[in-house]
């Protein structure tokens, strides 16, 4: 063999291996001596022909062990996996000794799928019953199975059982940790291995700074670059640039602007890092600064750093700067297919309102990029356009662009107002069986928020594994279409099976349990909020609002007193507490005090200052606010005119509610209408209904409290005809009045009753009471009046 090993050295291509396979079958090489052989099957795999590897094993006539385990190891370098195990079960199915130098090969080929973690233990058994898992290669082989499979636990209990752990065992379960997400048991690992005396190298230190950077905790950040300091790593390039962006993701941008200046040597990564940070923490003029500086320097961007400056030009605005790089992109010819860019470029030109530019790059990059597609898509819902959205999804499914996850989420989202085409991407899903998670928290919120709450739990139901993002949107549903008590239910659920919860959770049932008044479960949920030590400021609004809207008012103020910083929100939802309980006084004092510390008022802050003047009478007080906000640069919008003429009318002031409809800068809505007819019934003035009768007719609304009210003011004078109008205008709507229905807390749990419901299973007992309690009621009646 050793005569023929200058001859494999000196094959530098395809051709000379494939003439070297040609002598050596001329001189019958191949058949007799497995050497050779081997040495040619690798060399055929090095040159990316793995097929003529297959086709010289196949040839010889015995392949031994270890012949077996050189055509495995090329497979894995080549990816062939599946060919590689395949390999493996032909070698034990032959009962020979099997290498081990085989093993550590085929636990690479089990470690590059989930699929093949079955194999990769049944290997593992192998390799103990062959008495060669002492052996430190397959040991870290194994661990790497373990880990990039995600078997974690296994991977722990291979480390424990090893006699000997070198830096490259450490550094493997650490990065398997990583991989998986595990960031602390990553860093506790760290840990472990630096107090049992074991030396990091920069390429182990560059996975926990990566790690850290996940995290986003400063204080271990910070920790870990001083042990880089103290080892001397802080030299390295690629570990710098890491640290550079590890600060920014732990919003320390100071720290990453220092280590960035303190570079000797800096290259595009290093730029391009500096530029991601600035955009990262919302400092888009000083990214778009440093991409100039960098082009100066004479340093030469590459195609991240296009793309991070172009999202810069996006997310500001800058359309010019943005038509400049793009220009730069196509000068240099960086990316001739936009197959880099295109995602960037799509967002730049659709941020600055140019979508016809966006669809262009779309149709340049044609069918070859499904993130631009996504990028557009995604865009479009966010800013609102849903019809948009979907159109361009069906430009999607007619090129035959076959949807991803990402498509079918943000599609979903876009059919809140069109649940029929919902219905046909939830079929889609079905057939194609595409589905994850995203996708099916999508279908839950979209058929939620069209009010389909039935459709909603069927998909909910079907999800096997359920996270916490999937139990919230299921909460979410039930507690916005007003299935308040399904909504404690599902979160009694979650917290007697100790399932994970977050803020959103317990902002959910908070406002289910604002929703029906159910003060007692709305105190425990408090106490398990406080427990789980996840109120924000977001729950804390959210508990104002509770309390007050279960009339303890007390209990708001004390949660309202707690917050140290206080949002608008947070005093917006303390005034409408106070006005909600006619407590003006309170109301105008917590906004006089708001305008004091700084904050200045929204139009929802007038809105329930407003209201509460409304909730009180207090008429002049409600002129005064109401002409307060020209001041604050609040322009008053339709809510607001109700709420004023509300209070206008319900004091008497019909001719004022009158005239400030006619003054509004819009046409009025049915609310605005409806206020004024409201203070007409309440103060018998029918005239004045016949006078606006003119206007009344031209008002198209689902508002089913806006055609209920003037049916009933019709009937109450006699006038059939127009009440039969007004019912027949509902009917035509497909408008059906929502039934009402009362509450009752009894033990904790609160029991409904509407009309014509009989839901509760003590539905006939509590009858036959109130049934027993109206007998008693008229034999009293009848004793007081024979008396």
């Amino acid at each position: 063999m050793t005569q023929y090993m200058p001859l494999f050295r000196s094959c530098s291509n395809l051709r000379s291996v494939t003439q070297l396979h040609a002598h050596l079958l001329v001189t019958g090489r191949l058949r007799s001596d497995p050497l050779p052989v081997t040495k040619l099957i690798e060399s055929y795999a090095f040159m990316g022909s793995p097929d003529s590897s297959r086709l010289v094993f196949e040839a010889f006539p015995y392949p031994d062990s270890f012949m077996y385990g050189v055509l495995i190891k090329c497979n894995v370098w080549s990816h062939l996996l599946d060919t590689a195990i395949d390999l493996y079960h032909r070698l034990v199915s032959e009962k020979t000794q099997i290498s081990k130098f085989v093993f550590p090969s085929v636990l690479r080929a089990c470690a590059g799928s989930r699929d093949h973690l079955g194999v990769g233990k049944k290997v593992h058994g192998r390799i103990i019953k062959s008495g060669v898992d002492d052996d430190a290669v397959i040991e870290t082989s194994l661990l790497c199975m373990y880990g990039q499979t995600g078997n974690l636990s296994d991977a722990e209990k291979v480390f424990d059982g090893m006699p000997v752990r070198d830096l490259v065992a450490w550094s493997t379960l650490v990065s398997s940790c990583l991989e998986n997400g595990e960031v602390v048991e990553a860093l506790r690992i760290f840990k472990c291995m630096v107090d049992d005396g074991v030396e990091p190298d920069a390429v182990t230190m560059i996975s926990v700074v990566e790690g850290c950077a996940e995290l986003g905790c400063l204080r271990i950040a910070k920790s870990v670059h001083g042990h880089i300091t103290r080892r001397m790593f802080d030299f390295d390039e690629t570990l710098c640039n890491s640290l550079l962006t590890m600060y920014s993701k732990c919003g320390d941008l100071f720290s990453s602007e220092r280590i960035f200046e303190k570079m000797v040597k800096k290259n595009a990564v290093s730029w391009t890092a500096m530029i991601s940070s600035y955009n990262r923490g919302g400092f888009f003029e000083k990214a778009l600064r440093s991409f100039s500086v960098m082009l100066k320097s004479g340093m030469e961007p590459n195609l991240v750093t296009l793309y991070s400056v172009l999202s810069s030009c996006g997310l500001v605005g800058l359309i010019r700067e943005g038509k400049s790089v793009h220009g730069f992109a196509v000068r240099r010819e960086m990316d001739p297919k936009y197959e880099s860019l295109s995602p960037a470029l799509v967002e730049l030109y659709a941020e600055s309102g140019r979508l016809s530019d966006s669809e262009t790059v779309l149709r340049v990059v044609a069918d070859g990029n499904i993130v631009s597609w996504n990028s557009l898509i995604s865009l479009y819902v966010h800013k609102g356009m849903k019809i948009e959205a979907l159109c361009l999804f069906r430009q999607m499914v007619t090129r035959r662009i076959i949807p991803d996850t990402f498509t079918l989420a943000s599609s979903i989202s876009a059919c809140e107002n069109a649940v029929r085409l919902g219905k046909q991407i939830h079929g889609h899903v079905i057939r194609t069986d595409v589905s994850d998670e995203f996708v099916q928290n999508s279908m839950i919120d979209m058929y939620s928020k069209s009010g389909l709450v039935d459709l909603a739990c069927v998909v909910f139901d079907q999800i096997k594994h359920r996270s916490v993002v999937t139990w919230n949107s299921m909460l979410c549903g039930f507690a916005q279409n007003g299935n308040s008590l399904e909504a404690i239910n599902l979160f009694d659920y979650m917290y007697c099976n100790s399932l994970e919860m977050n803020e959103v959770t317990f902002l959910a049932v908070i406002q289910a349990c604002s929703s029906i008044g159910s003060l007692e479960k709305g105190k425990w949920v408090h106490h398990k909020l406080i427990l789980c030590g996840l109120n924000d400021l977001y729950t804390d609004t959210a508990l104002i609002d509770m309390y007050a809207k279960c009339g303890d008012l007390n209990s708001a103020e004390t949660v309202f007193k707690a917050i140290s910083s206080k949002s608008i929100v947070s005093w917006s939802s303390m005034i409408n507490a106070y006005g909600m309980h006619g407590r003006i006084g309170s109301a105008i004092s917590t906004f006089n005090q708001m305008v004091e510390s700084g904050m200045k008022p929204n139009e929802v802050v007038f809105m329930n200052i407003l209201s509460a003047c409304g909730h009180s009478g207090s008429v002049e007080e409600g002129k005064f606010y109401f002409n307060l906000m020209k001041s604050f640069g609040v322009l008053p919008n339709s809510e607001h005119f109700a709420c004023f003429i509300d209070l206008l009318s319900r004091s008497g002031d019909l001719k004022e509610a009158y005239r400030t409809i006619k003054e509004m800068p819009f046409l009025a809505d049915a609310s605005v209408w409806g206020s004024l007819v409201n203070g007409c019934r309440i103060h018998q003035r029918m005239d004045m209904v016949k006078a606006i009768k003119e206007d009344l007719s031209d008002i198209v609304t689902d508002d089913t409290g806006y055609y209920t009210l003037l049916s009933n003011i019709y009937a109450e004078e006699g006038e059939w005809e127009e009440f039969r109008r007004m019912r027949s205008a509902m009917k035509s709507s497909s408008l059906k009045k929502v039934p009402g229905y009362s509450v009752i807390e009894i033990d904790q749990k609160v029991f409904r009753f509407g009309a014509g419901e009989e839901s509760c299973f003590e539905t006939e007992e509590i009858y036959r009471f109130l049934g027993n309690l109206q007998n008693l009621t008229l034999e009293v009646d009848y004793l007081q009046i024979n008396v």
